[in-house]
C-alpha cells in the first residue's frame, strides 16, 4: 500500500494540483503532516464546502448552551423566511405554489432539508435564482448577507421543509442565524468559542493581509488540459477586509487547524480532556439524518446515496468496508474524514473538483 506521502507525490507528478497537503491523524491522537509540490504545510486555503461540517458544531455548541433547540423555527431570528409558500413541483411555474405546512427548522439547515438548495433541474426556480444572484457555484458570494436572505426570501421553496434534499444553501442560511443568534459578530463567536479554544489560529472568513502571502493561487483543470488561474495568489476574494457581511460564506483554514478541528470530533467531541461537543449531539451530527424517501436521484448528483447518508454539515457511509466513515470535501479539491477507530486524514489542494481531484481523493480514501 502506498503512503499518503507517496499518494500525494503521484498526484503532483501528473499535473493533478501544482501542490496538495496530506494530513493523517491517528487514534491516539498524533497527527503528520505531509506535502507535496509548492504548497507549504502552513498554507492558509479556501476550504469550502469543508466550512459546512464548522459551522454545525458552532450551531450544536448553541444548542448544547441551551441559545436555541433543533426544532427552534428559524423566522424567529430571520423573519425573512416567516410564511413561506412551496412549488407544487420542483419545476413548477414561481407563482404555482400552495403555503408551506411547517417552518423551517435549525434541524432541517443542518440537513439540507429547509427547501432551499441548488437545483439541479433545469426551471423557473433555477433560472430565478441565477437571475438574482442566489444561485451557488465556485465563483464567491456575490451579495452581502442580508441582501442575499432578502433575495432568497424572494422565491419559493422547492419543497416542503423535511421532505426533500437540496445541497449547499441551507449552511448559508445556517451562517446568517448564527450571526444573529450571538449579536452580528460571527466572526468573533467562532473564534471565540471554537477556533481559539481549538488553537485555529489562521481560521476564518478572510485572509488578513499580514497573511496573504500564505493564501495560494486557485485553478481549474481547462478542458483542452493543464491548470487556468482561477483566483490570484495572495489576494482576491478571501483577502481582508471582505467586501461585505460573509456570514453565508465560506472559511479559509490550514491544515495544521483543520486537523485540530478533526481531531477533537475523532476523539468523540473531546479536547485537551475536556468535553467541547456533547456526545449526544456528536452522534446526531454523525449519523444519517435523511429518510429514504428523500434520497432521490435529482436531489443532487447520480450515485450520491449509493450506501451513503447525511448528517449534520457530514455525509457518512452507512454500508460497505468504510461504514461510519463521515466527513466532506470542499469544491477547490479539499477533503477530510473520520474513521470510527479514530483515525482521521485530511487533503488540501487548491484546484477545483473534477475527474483529476476525484482520482486523487478516491486514492487517498482507499
Amino acid at each position: 500500500m502506498a503512503t499518503l506521502q507517496e499518494i500525494l507525490e503521484v498526484h503532483v507528478s501528473r499535473g493533478t494540483a501544482p501542490g496538495i497537503i496530506g494530513v493523517d491523524g491517528a487514534p491516539d491522537g498524533a497527527i503528520e503532516i505531509v506535502t507535496a509540490g509548492d504548497l507549504r504545510a502552513d498554507a492558509i486555503v479556501r476550504i469550502q464546502s469543508m466550512t459546512k461540517p464548522v459551522l454545525a458544531v458552532a450551531a450544536l455548541r448553541l444548542v448544547q448552551a441551551g441559545r436555541v433547540d433543533l426544532d427552534d423555527p428559524v423566522q424567529t431570528w430571520l423573519p425573512e423566511l416567516a410564511d413561506r409558500r412551496v412549488l407544487r413541483t420542483t419545476t413548477s411555474p414561481l407563482e404555482d405554489t400552495v403555503p408551506a405546512e411547517t417552518p423551517i427548522t435549525v434541524r432541517h439547515l443542518l440537513t439540507n432539508m429547509s427547501g432551499y438548495g441548488v437545483m439541479t433541474e433545469p426551471g423557473p426556480l433555477q433560472e430565478a435564482m441565477a437571475a438574482n444572484r442566489t444561485e451557488a457555484g465556485q465563483e464567491p458570494v456575490r451579495l452581502g448577507a442580508d441582501d442575499w436572505l432578502a433575495a432568497l426570501g424572494e422565491l419559493p421553496l422547492a419543497f416542503q421543509p423535511g421532505e426533500g434534499w437540496r445541497y449547499h444553501h441551507s449552511f448559508g442560511i445556517l451562517g446568517i442565524l448564527l450571526s444573529r443568534l450571538v449579536g452580528g459578530d460571527l466572526a468573533g463567536h467562532l473564534a471565540s468559542d471554537l477556533f481559539d479554544p481549538l488553537g485555529m489560529v489562521d481560521s476564518g472568513h478572510t485572509v488578513p493581509l499580514l497573511k496573504a502571502h500564505r493564501l495560494p493561487a486557485a485553478h481549474r483543470h481547462h478542458v483542452t488540459g493543464g491548470l487556468v488561474e482561477v483566483e490570484p495568489a495572495a489576494g482576491g476574494f478571501s483577502v481582508a477586509p471582505a467586501p461585505f457581511d460573509v456570514s453565508h460564506s465560506e472559511l479559509v483554514s490550514t491544515a495544521s487547524d483543520y486537523a485540530a478541528f478533526a481531531r477533537m470530533l475523532a476523539a468523540g467531541g473531546r479536547h485537551e480532556d475536556e468535553e467541547f461537543l456533547a456526545p449526544d449531539l456528536l452522534a446526531q451530527m454523525r449519523s444519517d439524518q435523511v429518510p429514504p424517501a428523500v434520497k432521490t436521484p435529482e436531489s443532487f448528483f447520480p450515485g450520491f446515496w449509493e450506501g451513503a447518508g447525511w448528517g449534520f454539515g457530514v455525509m457518512m457511509q452507512t454500508d460497505g468496508p468504510h461504514a461510519g466513515r463521515y466527513g466532506w470535501s470542499g469544491g477547490l479539491g479539499t477533503d477530510f474524514y473520520i474513521d470510527p477507530d479514530g483515525s482521521f486524514r485530511i487533503v488540501l489542494t487548491q484546484v477545483e473538483m473534477g475527474a483529476e481531484i476525484m482520482g486523487l481523493l478516491g486514492d487517498v480514501t482507499r
